[in-house]
């Protein structure tokens, strides 16, 4: 016995005690992993090698092994809270350098990024502007605060049934305003190119047995009459009239007369634009009349004189009213369904989707005609209560962003008050071939090594990566009960190697006795 194996037995417990008292340190710190010191025995070389009956001379710590054991899931209440469950790494960026973690407590600053308490931005695919995961170079990820664009709506797929035991209209030709003209209308929201809500309705006119007739209207009026009344948008003599109005109104000094003339000069200017559309849409003489009695010598400049030129325009609107036009045709066959055969026997043939162009009146400054196709392929016409099964229609208003989530597949979905959803990035994981060759930095970080291979990196839930919990952290793997076990028997080692150094003292000490 010698000096040498007490003294590496203490070193060897101190060093354990120090392993052990860090996994305990660390056993509230999120993403932490623990670890364990591992040792081998030590043999003194000869010329002739070990012999079988050679003592060793102690024990070295061969390494302090990391354990990256599955550490348990908890909730929290920030949705940026992210956790791996199964294998792999976030990958963060700082200053440029990658580095790995598995903690995903995350929030975003002021730039948009996403990082963690120590600035590492998280990395992942970015998504353009259409919410498309663009997968290629990964980048830190940067959420858009930027406001969700309008879009105008082009495409409505409606599925209705039409009652089939519905009696023809008792009110004819058809009129928005007669209930007894047709059967059901349904309405359904529409956007113009600037995002402004509008209420389409589709009203349905049974014409014979199992033919209907469909005409729209746009805000309430049908869309024939809408189109004449928004002539007054697109006549040269109105809008040189409307201008005339808004320069004598903003004229300085003001003079009331020059906006008076003005106002009475544009109400006959729309009236006669819009009595003209009337005309030739086939207005009748009365409707005529009830158009020209808005404006000229019929309406007294104590009316028109006082009125702004919006004004004007609903109150001719308000009169417009000229003979429908049919959206377009339904026919159904025995089973009632479509019958596109004779649909297409029509005069003119009735195809599928419907164009309807709707007039956007008054302006509101988004393009003039609203375009949208309109499908009916999946309506039916069944003995039962007339009804809209289903109505889907793309557009929607500009959005701003409210929040955001994070899917078990990294997908960061940010969901705006206008009630869409984008993408607005891709959360990606690493992982490697050896974990444990991974250089601990600190502050829950690793660098891979030429002990842990090259990282593998794609998105969560491919390969042999782990899906993503959002609003929830992965706790530390530490077992403090096993620890606390574990530090007794490295106390009672320490103790037995500190004997073994004092029982050889002893040894020496009677040696030294000898005389």
């Amino acid at each position: 016995m010698s000096f040498q194996q007490g003294l590496s037995g203490l070193n060897g417990a101190a060093k354990s005690l120090d392993v052990i008292g860090n996994n305990i340190a660390n056993s509230s710190t999120v993403g932490f992993k623990q670890s364990q010191a591992q040792f081998a025995d030590i043999y003194a070389n000869s010329l002739y090698g070990v012999g079988g009956n050679q003592a060793g001379i102690g024990v070295s710590v061969s390494q302090i092994a990391q354990q990256f054991n599955q550490g348990n899931l908890e909730s929290s209440s920030n949705p940026l809270d992210i956790a791996i469950n199964g294998a792999g790494f976030f990958r963060t960026s700082v200053n440029g350098a990658i580095q790995y973690s598995r903690n995903g407590q995350f929030q975003v600053d002021k730039s948009g990024f996403i990082v963690n308490a120590q600035l590492a931005q998280l990395t992942g695919y970015p998504a353009d502007a259409n919410g498309k995961i663009v997968a290629g170079a990964m980048v830190p990820l940067q959420i858009d605060q930027s406001d969700m664009k309008p879009q105008a709506t082009t495409k409505i797929s409606t599925e209705v049934n039409l009652n089939s035991n519905t009696s023809m209209p008792t009110t004819v030709p058809f009129k928005t305003t007669e209930d007894s003209s047709y059967g059901k209308s349904f309405p359904v929201e529409v956007f113009d190119s600037l995002g402004n809500s509008h209420i389409m309705s589709n009203f349905y006119v049974k014409t014979g047995t199992n033919t209907w007739d469909v005409y729209s209207a746009m805000d309430g009026t049908e869309v024939t009459s809408m189109k004449a009344a928004a002539a007054l948008q697109t006549d040269a003599a109105s809008l040189a009239a409307r201008a005339a109005y808004q320069a004598a109104a903003t004229a300085v000094p003001l003079v009331p007369a020059n906006v008076t003339t003005a106002a009475v000069a544009y109400g006959n200017a729309a009236g006669a634009a819009v009595s003209a559309a009337a005309a030739a849409a086939g207005a009748t003489p009365a409707q005529l009349a009830a158009i020209a009695a808005t404006y000229g010598s019929a309406v007294p400049n104590g009316i028109n004189s006082s009125r702004t030129p919006d004004q004007i325009d609903a109150a001719i609107r308000a009169v417009t009213n000229v003979p429908a036009v049919k959206t377009g045709s339904l026919v159904f066959n025995t089973l009632g369904t479509l019958d596109r055969a004779a649909m297409l026997a029509l005069t003119p043939p009735q195809t599928l989707p419907v164009t309807v162009n709707l007039p956007i009146f008054p302006a509101t400054g988004a393009n003039p005609t609203l375009s949208v196709q309109v499908d009916f392929t999946k309506s039916t016409q069944l003995g039962s209560a007339t009804a809209e099964k289903k109505t889907e229609a793309d557009g929607y208003k500009a959005g701003q962003l409210s929040q955001f989530i994070v899917g078990d597949d990294g997908i960061i979905q940010g969901q705006y008050n206008n009630g869409k959803t984008r993408s607005l990035g891709q959360v990606v994981l690493s992982n490697f071939v050896n974990p444990n060759g991974l250089e601990p930095l600190g502050n829950n970080a690793w660098v891979e090594s030429s002990a842990s291979g090259k990282p593998v990196t794609a998105e969560p839930k491919t390969g042999n990566l782990g899906n993503l919990r959002a609003s929830a952290v992965e706790v530390s793997n530490v077992d403090l009960t096993a620890e606390l076990v574990n530090m007794i028997t490295a106390q009672r080692a320490y103790q037995a190697n500190a004997q073994t150094i004092k029982t050889q003292d002893s040894v020496l000490q009677t040696l030294v006795n000898l005389r």
